[in-house]
C-alpha cells in the first residue's frame, strides 16, 4: 500500500501494472526482512533468511496480488482511498488462508 500511496501523492505517472508490480516486490522484501529479523533471535542469520523466504513467499505473493486486484477493481487504477483499504485488507487476509491451512495441517509444517 505504501508504494501506491507514494505514486499517488507525488503525481508520478506510471502504468498501473508497474505500480502494482513495485508494490508486490516491496511487500515481499519487507516481509522477508521483518521475518528474518524476528527469526534471527532464534537461529543463525543465514538460516533465518532461508526460513523467511520459504515460509511466506506463496502467501505473500497471493496476498499482494489479491490486494492489488481489489484496488484496481474498486478504484479503476492504482489509487488508494480510505473506502477501499478495508476491502483490500480483507482480501489480503482471506486469500492465503487455504494455502496456509494446507501447509500447517496437511503437511504438518509450520514456520517455527
Amino acid at each position: 500500500m505504501g508504494t501506491i500511496l507514494f505514486f499517488q501523492l507525488s503525481g508520478i505517472a506510471w502504468p498501473v501494472l508497474a505500480i502494482m508490480s513495485l508494490a508486490i516486490v516491496n511487500g515481499l522484501l519487507t516481509s522477508i526482512a521483518l521475518e528474518t529479523v524476528i527469526l534471527s533471535r532464534q537461529m543463525a542469520l543465514a538460516m533465518a533468511f532461508r526460513t523467511a523466504i520459504g515460509m511466506s513467499l506463496i502467501s505473500m505473493v497471493s496476498m499482494e496480488v489479491a490486494m492489488n486486484v481489489v484496488d484496481v477493481a474498486m478504484t479503476g487504477g492504482a489509487r488508494l482511498s480510505l473506502t477501499v483499504i478495508p476491502f483490500m485488507l480483507a482480501a489480503g487476509f482471506i486469500t492465503p488462508l487455504p494455502y496456509n491451512y494446507w501447509r500447517l495441517k496437511a503437511l504438518g509444517k509450520a514456520c517455527h
